[in-house]
């Protein structure tokens, strides 16, 4: 795939398969022609990872090249982005990424006009992000080795990691049980942070008795989909602030794309539970892992729908990027039987089921439910009041 033969063979692949082509006739094709059955494989994996690369990277995916376990870990492109801005902020100018993978921490360092220091363990992913950087027009080279035992030049001002939390490999790796697995390790990355401006992202539910005092920790939801948690040390913590939700939304069409915040010096009291109101609000994954569900509640004049349950409730209809509203349409039995029933009457087929304090699974109550109708609604099953509700909603 590095060479120039593997780039030709793929961006024939490639055209075929934008024409149409299914990926066993296009490699039928490449047989004929002749194409080495290993570089047929490898071109139709890479051709496959690019198009699921694109919702990471836009149109960039289709310069650059991936292996399953990158991209699985790569950080999306945009939310990358406002990672180097931290460090472009900062005034650093030469940033280590220890543990680059595919490299795209290291690209958008390099778009932001900071020189990366890419160091990645395996090789042959090591060669991956080389070729990324290059394709960019970085001249930034890779460094194959151990974070952990390699020394930091003199001119790096700032560190940025993201440990592997799979076991090695490029392909059918899997999650590693414990944080003390994470490579490079969790202490390795905060001693970092004692020194220089440092980041190291991390899985969203990070165990929080982990975080270290005087960290500021963000979680970062892209798109609905709670996506890291990062932790900032240094000039690129932002003063005064210990906990941040980021809701990052993509630009539809000519439509720029958004990012909005919610911060906090440390964790906020979640509000007072109230009596349901008109309106349902479900906060974003980033706003109750941060804890700030309080602060939320503040701007959306409502209160908890119960203790411990992370839905508000309120009598006005606040539009926010921090949550989804609802409208409360009523309230319907809980007992299965007679929920069947009142969604029939209703002529409602077509049922978006969310729970919390409920023990069901959503999608066998659906089957068993046998919904039709034409028309479609939100239920909620929760606590309101000290009692099980079934609300039937829809959305603002």
């Amino acid at each position: 795939m590095l060479s120039s033969n593997g780039a030709e063979t793929l961006a024939t692949a490639e055209r075929e398969l934008a024409s149409g082509s299914d990926s066993i006739r296009v490699g039928a094709e490449l047989r004929t022609a002749g194409v080495d059955s290993d570089l047929i494989a490898a071109v139709l994996t890479q051709a496959e990872l690019r198009r699921r690369a694109a919702a990471k990277f836009g149109p960039l995916a289709e310069l650059l090249l991936f292996t399953p376990a990158g991209l699985e870990q790569a950080t999306r492109a945009p939310i990358a982005a406002l990672h180097a801005a931290r460090f472009a902020e900062a005034g650093c100018r030469s940033v280590a990424d220890l543990g680059c993978g595919i490299g795209a921490e290291s690209l958008a360092l390099a778009s932001a006009g900071i020189r990366p220091h890419a160091v990645e363990l395996d090789p042959f992913t090591a060669r991956i992000a080389e070729h990324n950087l290059a394709a960019v027009g970085s001249e930034a080279p890779v460094t194959v080795g151990d974070a952990e035992r390699m020394p930091l030049p003199a001119e790096v001002d700032g560190v940025f990691l993201d440990p592997a939390r799979r076991t090695a490999g490029h392909r059918d790796t899997r999650r590693v049980a414990s944080p003390d697995d994470y490579s490079p390790s969790l202490g390795f990355a905060f001693a970092h942070g004692d020194r220089l401006p440092t980041g190291v992202k991390l899985g969203p539910g990070l165990d929080r008795e982990l975080i270290p005092d005087g960290a500021e920790a963000q979680w970062v939801s892209s798109d609905g989909q709670l996506v890291e948690m990062g932790l900032w040390f240094g000039a690129v913590a932002r003063p005064g602030l210990g906990r941040a939700a980021l809701v990052h939304r993509s630009g539809r069409g000519s439509s720029p794309d958004e990012a909005h915040e919610l911060t906090a010096p440390a964790d906020t009291p979640d509000a007072d539970e109230r009596p349901l109101g008109e309106f349902l609000y479900e906060p974003d994954g980033a706003v109750i892992r941060a804890r700030l569900i309080g602060s939320l509640a503040e701007r959306l004049d409502a209160g908890m729908v119960s203790g411990r349950i992370a839905y508000l409730t309120g009598d006005r209809a606040v539009a926010t990027p921090f949550a989804t509203g609802f409208r409360v349409l009523e309230e319907l039995p809980v007992k299965e039987k007679e929920l069947r029933r009142a969604l029939a009457d209703r002529g409602i087929g077509r049922l978006e089921i969310k729970k919390r304090g409920a023990d069901v699974d959503p999608a066998a109550l659906r089957k068993r439910l046998k919904l039709r109708g034409a028309e479609g609604a939100t239920l909620f099953l929760t606590r309101a009041g000290g009692r099980h509700v079934a609300l039937l909603a829809e959305r603002l």
